[in-house]
């Protein structure tokens, strides 16, 4: 399908920044030069009021960054969380880069392999793994974190008479506590993530388990991810390799020979900085647990919302601006059904604003108070609340940043609204700046279809039939 400003736009991109040299302030000026050239190129106007703009550079950088971070003895496996941005091009874009896939699905799983990952590059983990999912596991040598031991007990069944393929780990929750966000804090009292250890018996019953499954070979442990403190995660990757050590210990062999510490690692979103980075966060850990670098256990970390989440912005067109109670409301068509999280708990979740006049230039002037209003029809649709920004007009444009994790691919289908398109984007030094279509917007007769279309009369038919019978 042909896309307007699917090509190079100013010429060509030849000499685009790489990734390891980007950095916050040359980002912001590539996410400005893609606003304009999106909107000169007609993907983003009256016709396309939404889209999606993804920082390819942004995104590669940030893959150095955490392999630079983690460069040592201990070999390191690190995969993607695709839960965070289960695109085909992007997981491809990362794989392409040298990553691995986490999943926690059976879309999941067949995004990363549609998406070019090889079953060894493969991290599946879910609470609700059912036999066939495990079995395809088991058949094909895709790492399993088993989350409880009714699980261990379904795979000692499944493994019966033969090997497993792969590595398999057991999944342990430290109970450390909470962080900012208790939906986000996995490794509270009471979470529903792996095998409580501060439990009475708990820690015995782990170790029996792996004194009787040799197949066995690996600890998984995931803190949680948006505020949780550096300190706290470190807590609870040091409960697991004391465990680790533990374990082997008490053995009298090194049985585990891998340890998945997860990710988490939080992002800023009240400016523009990469804050904590992925050296902060090695940091932290080598002060919990020294040896965890060692190199005695190969390491998995399994980031996600820190590698894509400051190289994408939600851009959308203002279609009108209006007053109530004295509070100005800009109303545009991005709300609920692409930023869910920042609408219902926004609290947890803001977003920074910008405002770019019709043609994609920032707008300056003196701020007004205002409320960023999306189209669901609900009055809580709002994705910014009392900012003060330039004065908000019809067809400007309004950007909310930081949104290249769990914005793009998690849409609600709220009021039947389309996922807008995707575009990846790559500037030069110039400013020049290519785009490349990540994913085609919805029609909204694709909207229909996806509603039962098809179906369109079976339940009058049901109902037909019933009265035919009599029943």
């Amino acid at each position: 399908m042909s896309t307007p400003g699917s090509s190079t736009s100013t010429g060509s991109s030849s000499g685009a920044s790489s990734g390891a040299s980007r950095s916050p302030h040359r980002r912001a000026r590539a996410r400005e030069a893609a606003l304009a050239r999106a909107v000169e190129n007609g993907l983003l106007g009256p016709r396309s009021p939404l889209v999606g703009l993804l920082d390819v550079d942004g995104v590669l950088a940030a893959v150095g960054a955490l392999n630079e971070a983690f460069e040592g003895p201990a070999p390191v496996h690190h995969t993607f969380a695709a839960k965070a941005c289960g695109l085909v091009p992007v997981l491809r874009l990362l794989a392409d880069a040298g990553m691995g896939c986490e999943v926690a699905s059976p879309g999941e799983l067949e995004q990363a392999l549609a998406a070019g990952f090889t079953y060894d590059r493969l991290v599946f983990d879910s609470p609700a793994k059912t036999v066939e999912e495990l079995e395809f596991a088991l058949a094909h040598g895709i790492a399993i974190n088993l989350d409880n031991f009714q699980e261990l007990a379904r795979v000692d069944r499944l493994l019966t008479g033969r090997e497993a393929a792969g590595p398999i780990g057991l999944r342990v929750n430290p109970q450390v506590g909470a962080g900012a966000i208790g939906a986000m804090s996995t490794a509270t009292a009471t979470s529903k993530f792996g095998i409580a250890l501060r439990d009475p018996g708990a820690v015995d019953a782990v170790i029996d388990a792996f004194a009787h499954r040799p197949w066995l070979n690996r600890l998984h442990a995931h803190v949680g991810s948006q505020g949780c403190p550096l300190p706290l995660i470190a807590e609870g990757v040091r409960a697991a390799y004391e465990l680790a050590e533990r374990v082997n210990a008490e053995l009298g062999r090194a049985q585990i020979t891998g340890l998945d510490i997860g990710g988490g690692l939080p992002v800023n979103f009240d400016d523009e900085d990469d804050r904590p980075t992925y050296a902060d966060h090695v940091t932290e850990l080598r002060r919990a647990a020294p040896g965890l670098f060692d190199g005695r256990y190969t390491l998995v970390t399994e980031f996600g919302r820190s590698l894509l989440a400051k190289s994408g912005t939600i851009a959308t067109v203002v279609e009108y601006t209006k007053s109530a109670g004295g509070r100005r409301i800009a109303v545009t068509h991005a709300g609920a059904q692409v930023a869910t999280r920042t609408v219902f708990m926004p609290d947890a979740w803001p977003l920074r604003v910008g405002v770019f006049d019709a043609g994609g230039r920032p707008k300056r002037g003196p701020a007004e108070v205002v409320d960023i209003a999306g189209p669901c029809c609900f009055a809580g649709d709002l994705t910014a609340t009392a900012r003060e920004l330039p004065a908000v007009e019809p067809g400007d444009v309004v950007a909310l940043y930081d949104t290249g994790a769990y914005y793009f691919s998690s849409h609600f289908s709220y009021n039947s609204l389309p996922r807008p398109a995707v575009y990846g984007y790559r500037t030069d030094p110039g400013g020049r700046v290519r785009f490349a279509l990540a994913r085609e917007a919805q029609s909204v007769r694709d909207v229909v279809e996806e509603s039962g279309l098809s179906q369109a009369d079976a339940l009058v038919a049901l109902r037909a039939r019933q009265h035919r019978t009599g029943a």
